[in-house]
């Protein structure tokens, strides 16, 4: 099975970009970088609700639950919010400030949540308008296993913040490079 094409810096900001030429660009905008920055499947950003990211005061949170019925695997699983991410929702609140914290926080232009399979629908059609033909919605799932990995991060935090049961799962997911490799070995 071939796997999601890593998105480069250049690829994000193309498939940004492009977000703007839409006509749900925040929240097209959005779905992409919550995507990037958490490391989320298209499942579990469709079954998002405005609670689960936002405080009642509508400030967004430090960290939030995903539960069991959210997720691939069916165990909940805590996603960390970083300060990029923060000022991403920040924007987005803007277009969900009259909602309830039930709604779904991504809505359809039918203003109904997406289903994991609209969702993956979203950011093929994305991807495949700005000639990301190899990147599909686990693009930036690998993407941001992918950047934290290249950090340095131990693949054992990996699999936390992927929600993965074993670092074999993991470790599939990051993409390996020649530049990669090429810095690696300048370490010794």
């Amino acid at each position: 099975m071939k796997q999601a094409q890593t998105l480069s810096q250049a690829d994000q900001k193309r498939a940004l970009a492009y977000c703007n030429t839409r006509r749900y660009s925040l929240r097209d905008r959005t779905i992409l970088q919550i995507s990037v920055l958490a490391g989320l499947r298209a499942k579990e950003i469709a079954a998002l609700r405005i609670g689960d990211v936002y405080d009642t005061s509508g400030q967004v949170r430090d960290q939030f639950t995903l539960h069991r019925s959210q997720t691939k695997g069916g165990h909940a699983r805590t996603v960390y919010v970083s300060a990029k991410l923060k000022r991403v929702l920040d924007q987005y609140r803007t277009q969900i400030a009259d909602q309830d914290q039930k709604d779904p926080l991504f809505q359809t232009q039918q203003r109904t949540a997406f289903s994991a399979n609209t969702m993956c629908q979203l950011f093929l059609n994305i991807y495949k308008a700005c000639g990301l033909n190899n990147a599909s919605s686990h693009s930036g799932r690998r993407t941001f296993i992918t950047r934290l990995a290249e950090q340095g991060v131990n693949v054992r935090l990996l699999a936390e913040l992927a929600g993965h049961r074993h670092i074999s799962t993991t470790q599939r997911y990051i993409d390996v490079n020649p530049a990669q490799l090429a810095r690696a070995v300048e370490l010794v």
